[in-house]
């Protein structure tokens, strides 16, 4: 059976499902995106991308669409508390001579852009609803959902995140998500004319700012938390602007006085999970933060989730038997989300021990050259 004549479910509305549906409708398969929020929204502030997911949405045919909402520059420059740069890490240009090495976008408008894309393609979306029981046999699967139908379908991929539902009824065994220690505090601000990309500044904590468009940027601070404890809201602009209060640089001194109730602040516990292969059972498979969610110190975690869905895609349009697919599906992304999450959690532990610079310096650099590598 070619992937044209395959009927695909997708569990999930996220970054990693969408791009597979516009991957999986571009081959001609047909294809039913289920999503419990009847809203599909997205939440969050700004989220930061390497050049390895531009090149990922230049597959996908939205990089014009981010270049006109987002925005994309070359470098991360790396600045000393009170002000002056120390060094510029370079971002290779994997999208493309003409495109920058990295960017970022408002999470929000990103999933709007891959909601438009996953919509003009032909997939059927499925909103405010979800599975209530998966059957399987040799050739498929049999899939009861919250309304009440009943649909068969040749391949079901979960993809419904952290927390996934799909992972805890066919993986009842796989573990659970851990929290890592840090946190990650997010706001959304007026972009100055001299933020053109991504800086950052060493310190007790580690502030960074990156444009999401020509008139917004985001500030970030990774905190290290030992206890994953609940934080009142009401609170969120004073602790962001206790964290700023030890870098007299003047930069994040003005942004430290502009933080109020109005910038959009978003408090995250860091989380991470990696679940050992297999990664399928039967016709079920499972992608992105389903399988491999990890922290943002290598701005990696929508990047490796969409390439699920690039490379899933090309293996069930190369092979015709669907386990056959998913197996090469698995060899072709295994290494690579695993190297992304031990490392960002191994990032974090040393950051949180203040140790080894050396070592952490080498991780980044060895990280970000297996990124740029074809996937």
């Amino acid at each position: 059976m070619t992937l044209a004549q395959r009927r695909i479910l997708i569990i999930g509305g996220g970054f990693s499902g969408m791009a597979a549906a516009i991957e999986l409708r571009k081959l001609g398969a047909e294809v039913d995106l289920v999503e419990i929020d009847p809203g599909w929204r997205s939440y969050g502030a700004g989220i930061s991308l390497g050049g390895a997911t531009l090149r990922a949405f230049r597959t996908l045919g939205i990089l014009d669409a981010f270049l006109r909402e987002g925005n994309a520059a070359d470098g991360v420059k790396i600045c000393l508390p009170h002000g002056p740069q120390v060094a510029e890490l370079p971002t290779p240009r994997l999208a493309g001579p003409d495109v920058p090495g990295g960017g970022a976008i408002m999470r929000p408008t990103l999933a709007r852009i891959l909601a438009d894309a996953t919509r003009a393609v032909g997939t059927n979306v499925m909103l405010g609803s979800t599975f209530t029981s998966i059957a399987q046999d040799a050739e498929g699967a049999d899939v009861t959902f919250t309304d009440g139908q009943r649909r068969r379908y040749d391949l079901v991929i979960g993809a419904d995140g952290l927390y996934s539902k799909t992972r805890e009824v066919l993986f009842p065994e796989a573990p659970k998500p851990r929290y890592s220690g840090q946190a990650c505090w997010r706001a959304v601000l007026p972009r100055p004319p001299e933020v053109t990309g991504t800086t950052m500044w060493m310190g007790r904590v580690k502030p960074g700012v990156n444009p999401v468009s020509k008139t917004h940027m985001y500030l970030f601070i990774t905190e290290h938390r030992p206890n994953n404890e609940h934080v009142d809201p009401a609170r969120f602009p004073t602790m962001l602007r206790e964290l700023l209060a030890d870098f007299p640089a003047p930069m994040l001194q003005q942004i430290r006085s502009s933080i109020n109730e109005d910038s959009q602040i978003v408090f995250r516990p860091l989380e991470a999970l990696l679940m050992p292969r297999p990664w399928s059972k039967g016709r079920v498979v499972l992608i992105g933060d389903t399988v491999h969610a990890t922290t943002p110190h290598l701005a990696s975690g929508a990047c490796i989730g969409i390439e699920d869905a690039v490379v899933l895609a090309e293996e069930l349009a190369r092979t015709a038997e669907v386990p056959d697919a998913l197996r090469a599906f698995e060899n072709r992304r295994w290494e690579r989300c695993r190297m992304v999450v031990q490392n960002s959690l191994r990032l974090g532990e040393i950051e949180i021990e203040g140790g080894d610079k050396e070592e952490h310096g080498r991780i980044m650099r060895e990280s970000l050259m297996a990124l740029a590598q074809p996937i």
